[in-house]
């Protein structure tokens, strides 16, 4: 079986470690972990990565995130990954720091990056995990907070809260979406 696992950012010095690259860093943390790295492809970065006898292709998209959705559709596409086999790790304003939400479909919830894949896909019943990044932010500072660094406390707790997300994409393409969102959801 094969898995598309797509971590959505933003590719570039400018935007490394910030929060809206939380979907690299997740990649980037499970790459290292296996001692894996990722070739700069069509639409991407790509790694090829194996958990028990399942194939994972990891998808870091290069074409920004407000065209993600050309990036998941291409690869799906190539590697013949059916949709129910889509793993979309993206960040979330509206919820606390590190928390994590699953789900096996559902709107973009303003999220540009999700807004490209409905919109390329045609459709929106493909699983997605959203990261929590907080709201705490002035009035009219949230895009100063998305593409801003982690602050001191939060760089402290990632590595836990990652290891959380790369829990969740092992259950995923082990026990299947539901099982995963009655694992992780809420925890």
């Amino acid at each position: 079986m094969k898995y598309l696992i797509a971590g959505l950012g933003n590719f570039g010095e400018k935007y490394f470690g910030t929060r809206h690259n939380i979907g690299f860093l997740v990649l980037d943390a499970l790459a290292g972990a296996s001692s894996i790295s990722f070739e700069d492809r069509r639409y991407g970065f790509i790694a090829n990565y194996r958990y028990r006898s399942r194939t994972c292709i990891l998808l870091k998209p290069t074409t920004y995130m407000n065209l993600s959705g050309r990036s998941v559709n291409y690869w799906l596409q190539k590697e013949k990954i059916p949709i129910e086999n889509l793993f979309v790790i993206v960040d979330d304003l509206a919820l606390p720091f590190g928390t994590i939400r699953i789900r096996a479909k559902g709107g973009d919830g303003g999220h540009n990056g999700l807004f490209s894949i409905n919109q390329v896909l045609g459709r929106q019943d493909y699983s997605r995990l959203r990261f929590g990044i907080g709201d705490q932010y002035a009035k009219g500072m949230q895009v100063d907070h998305v593409l801003g660094e982690w602050s001191r406390e939060e760089e402290l707790a990632l590595p836990e809260r990652i290891e959380k997300v790369t829990g969740a994409i092992h259950s995923f393409v082990t026990l299947g979406i539901e099982r995963t969102m009655n694992l992780y959801n809420n925890k």
